[in-house]
């Protein structure tokens, strides 16, 4: 990259990460605290309408959010005719939404989730006057001003949410949050972004955007009947608890690997569009980038899965140990996680959403064939097939990538197989850690994660591992400017 593009991407990537590991960070202390005060059937309730209301979310965007982003040339009949369009769609939506819930409550035999579902669709209308405010500030790699907005609303709805739990809301504290959520980010999304929509609707903007955008519609009501279609399953041949132990593994799981990959794929999309003609430039992009987030993930994964028990225990408290094992495996699938992503990015950047939709399309029909054959065996069946359909849909991810810059599998593989295997070997002696008597548990999990980073550092030093030289440097030079400005 050009050291003006890397300088934006480097602002770009420092303040997503503020964005994504800040607003995390806070959901994730909000969640422990309303899982100390809720029950897991609660929080599995709630898990049942997840795949709805994610389909619904992939309707409202429609895929022109994505190809706001993309698009090379940008003009005001094409954000004006998107935010029209959006509005409307995200109206009859919830209206769809509300109609169905009788039925969604009659499919899990829960009827509580009827007035549960009319009340997210609120969501839906709410959210629909954010998309294309996000997506300019997405486009100019406005992260700062999308950082300050999502630490802000998540702050304040968790607020919310944690003292109606304590006040015996119950599950309705998680409604009321997740409602609260939406208001404040639109709200606070119109407050910091000065973009407005004009009196124009213009259907030969949207046609222009259309090619794009529906297959990358496509492609993510794919992504996400799929995604959730295990939170459909377990919930309706489990019970409601079982379903809330499998969700907070999960959301534990996605905490780092998603926010690192969000991060990253936030950042890199607008980057690699903008170089989208130059495939040098992007294999060069996309090796660093792999290296940099795997560098990071592999041992966060690692030390998630080698301590899940004692963190469990510490932070959940004993009622929710059963979702221990799925922590674990869900652990290994993680760290695939960001493979995946980075060469998607590369196909998107390219305009090749129709490669991206034939992905999609294949990856989907190795999950149905899991929910298929592993229902039968449990909870522990499924995610370990999800861990086989992974590592499948790895290689067909990376297959057009590969092509497309010479930067196949395998070779993706050879350049970060050295972080994975570094991040194993130190997360067996984590493991081994916890077969020593400790006086207390919390004492226990500080020791194995300070000793897993530490021991993980160390040997990445020793190995000359180049994304650990490049952060050291990233990090020495951020520490000398802040010094150089407070001297």
């Amino acid at each position: 990259m050009t050291d003006s593009l890397r300088k934006k991407a480097e602002r770009g990537a420092m303040w997503s990460f503020i964005d994504a590991a800040g607003s995390r960070m806070v959901q994730f202390i909000i969640g422990v605290i309303l899982a100390r005060l809720l029950l897991p059937s609660e929080f599995g309730l709630l898990g049942m309408l997840t795949i709805f209301m994610a389909v619904a979310q992939a309707f409202l965007d429609s895929g022109f959010g994505v190809a706001l982003i993309q698009k090379k040339d940008v003009t005001e009949d094409d954000t004006s005719s998107v935010f029209y369009f959006n509005v409307a769609v995200g109206l009859v939506l919830a209206g769809l939404l509300c109609l169905a819930a009788p039925w969604i409550a009659s499919f899990y035999e829960q009827p509580t989730l009827s007035a549960l579902t009319r009340a997210l669709s609120l969501i839906l209308v709410i959210n629909s006057f954010g998309v294309v405010q996000n997506a300019m500030l997405a486009r100019n790699i406005a992260f700062k001003t999308q950082a300050k907005i999502s630490l802000l609303s998540t702050f304040c709805s968790g607020c919310i949410g944690v003292t109606m739990a304590y006040r015996g809301y119950g599950i309705w504290s998680l409604v009321v949050q997740q409602i609260g959520r939406a208001i404040a980010n639109v709200v606070l999304l119109w407050v910091f972004n000065r973009w407005r929509p004009h009196l124009i609707f213009s259907i030969i903007a949207l046609k222009r955007m259309f090619v794009f955008g529906s297959r990358m519609l496509a492609s993510s009501l794919l992504s996400e009947v799929f995604n959730n279609i295990y939170y459909v399953v377990i919930g309706k041949v489990f019970s409601p608890t079982d379903l809330g132990h499998y969700s907070r593994a999960a959301r534990l799981e996605e905490l780092p690997s998603m926010t690192l990959t969000g991060v990253v794929t936030r950042v890199s999309l607008p980057v690699f569009s903008s170089i989208q003609d130059d495939n040098a430039r992007l294999k060069k992009g996309l090796q660093r980038m792999l290296s940099l987030l795997v560098f990071v993930n592999a041992p966060i994964m690692v030390l998630l899965a080698s301590t899940a028990s004692p963190l469990v225990e510490v932070l959940l408290t004993d009622k929710w140990l059963p979702c221990v094992g799925y922590l674990r495996l869900l652990c290994i699938q993680g760290m695939l996680y960001p493979l995946h992503a980075l060469n998607l990015n590369v196909l998107m950047a390219k305009g090749r959403s129709d490669l991206f939709l034939r992905l999609e399309m294949l990856k989907r029909g190795l999950t149905l064939c899991n929910v298929i054959v592993s229902w039968r065996w449990g909870i522990t069946a499924i995610i370990l097939g999800q861990i086989v359909v992974g590592c499948i849909s790895y290689f067909l991810n990376s297959y057009y990538s590969g092509r497309l810059l010479g930067y196949p599998a395998w070779s993706q593989l050879r350049d970060v197989s050295m972080y994975l295997l570094s991040a194993v070997f130190v997360g067996v002696g984590v493991y081994a850690l916890g077969f020593i008597e400790f006086p207390s548990m919390m004492l226990q999990l500080i020791i194995q994660i300070v000793f897993g980073l530490a021991a993980y550092l160390v040997l990445c030093g020793l190995l000359r591992l180049p994304a650990f030289a490049e952060s050291r440097r990233f990090i020495t030079d951020r520490v000398s400017a802040l010094a150089r400005f407070t001297a």
